[in-house]
């Protein structure tokens, strides 16, 4: 239709004025935080002021808070009233993930401007997946303004998640790295598991599935505290992998993600077994850090600095399972798996719900090949990835 041609770069000024010029009244709530700029760094809530004085009713925050300011998980943030614009500011990651009737009753349209990562464990996209629940329960319409995957629409990786494993780090079966928009996977969830909420994508215009946040020309601001660059992101489907074990996944330093380690590892003894042309895209570079929170504050951890040379070459989720691996083997004396709670998950190992396959966690630990694990979800991948596709707005 013609409305999926309006621009997600300019979305206030051009794509939005066209939607609502149809449904002039309605009172608007805007899910969002700090990344939801135009290129030009004007937030999503000042612009639709502008362009809709008065009708800006509530605003909703995700995981980490309207300002991305609670830095770790299961950090909750409250309701508040925002301090300039007057109006209430709902938390959609405090007392409940789930909006309630009271939180929608202020609005007619949720306006939903989040930029996801492309990572199946990301909150947003489940943050979203419940507000179209309540969207449909409740009578409301839901508008996203689409934007890109920051580490591409035409790579998927990893498996999918199994029914056990679900939690909020994954409610439903993708891989870890699914190779949709926020607006795409949106569209899949609403239509294959049968939410029928009034939803609507406002798309991009110009993004290439092939492209890499770097490639856009747009700013990147985090849409989480330890994602601040777009590196960070890209190591981010694998790395994000070290929350489910004793080893620091970089939290309390300034390259999240990007390092990896822990006081007992021995980076020589790792690279000394690791095949280079298993990990293809990247160096590994020896790295001493202390982080100031988090796991191991104040000590020095051994590790290394991930350094991408190939984006396309790159596979973050089974380099990460190589390096856990090889972890596990060399310091099985002193790596452990982390104890729950983990996202609201008081039983289950964070590592399962992590990896979403509690057979995948057990074959890695019993230093099982990679290849041949990786092999064992080829069937299902290729599944997902060929149904996902009449979800695609972009070539």
């Amino acid at each position: 239709s013609s409305r999926r041609r309006h621009t997600r770069f300019e979305p206030k000024s051009r794509g939005l004025g066209d939607v609502y010029k149809r449904q002039l009244g309605n009172r608007i709530g805007l899910l969002c935080n700090p990344a939801s700029v135009d290129r030009n760094f004007s937030h999503a809530s000042e612009l639709i002021r502008r362009k809709f004085p008065g009708r800006l009713k509530a605003l909703y925050s995700p995981q980490h808070g309207l300002f991305a300011e609670k830095q770790d998980n299961m950090i909750e943030s409250n309701d508040m009233v925002h301090p300039s614009s007057k109006i209430p500011v709902f938390s959609l990651y405090g007392r409940t993930r789930i909006p309630e009737k009271t939180m929608l009753d202020p609005i007619d349209i949720l306006i939903i401007d989040l930029q996801d990562v492309g990572t199946r464990v990301y909150t947003f996209i489940y943050t979203v997946s419940y507000c179209l629940e309540a969207a449909k329960k409740y009578g409301k319409k839901v508008v996203i303004l689409d934007r890109p995957n920051p580490v591409t629409g035409c790579i998927t990786e990893g498996n999918l998640l199994t029914i056990e494993c679900a939690s909020f780090v994954g409610r439903y079966p993708i891989p870890m790295r699914h190779g949709l928009t926020i607006g795409e996977l949106s569209l899949l969830i609403n239509h294959d598991y049968h939410i029928g909420a009034d939803l609507e994508v406002i798309p991009m215009q110009g993004w290439k599935r092939k492209m890499f946040f770097q490639d856009t020309g747009l700013p990147w601001i985090s849409p989480s505290p330890n994602l601040p660059s777009p590196v960070s992101a890209m190591v981010y489907p694998g790395q994000v992998l070290w929350e489910g074990t004793n080893v620091s996944e970089g939290r309390g330093t300034t390259l999240p993600f990007e390092i990896f380690g822990a006081p007992f590892i021995n980076p020589e003894l790792l690279l000394s077994t690791l095949d280079k042309n298993k990990l293809p895209g990247i160096m590994l570079r020896p790295v001493v850090f202390e982080p100031t929170s988090n796991k191991w504050k104040g000590s020095a951890c051994n590790g290394f600095q991930i350094h991408v040379t190939n984006p396309y070459k790159f596979t973050p989720y089974i380099t990460t399972l190589r390096l856990l691996q090889a972890v596990i083997s060399h310091h099985g004396d002193r790596f452990q798996w982390k104890r729950p709670p983990y996202e609201y998950e008081f039983e289950r190992q964070p590592i399962d719900l992590i990896i979403g396959d509690q057979t995948i966690r057990r074959r890695v630990e019993n230093l099982d090949d990679i290849e041949r694990i990786e092999k064992s979800w080829l069937e299902d991948l290729k599944t997902f990835t060929e149904a996902s596709q009449k979800f695609h707005l972009y070539s």
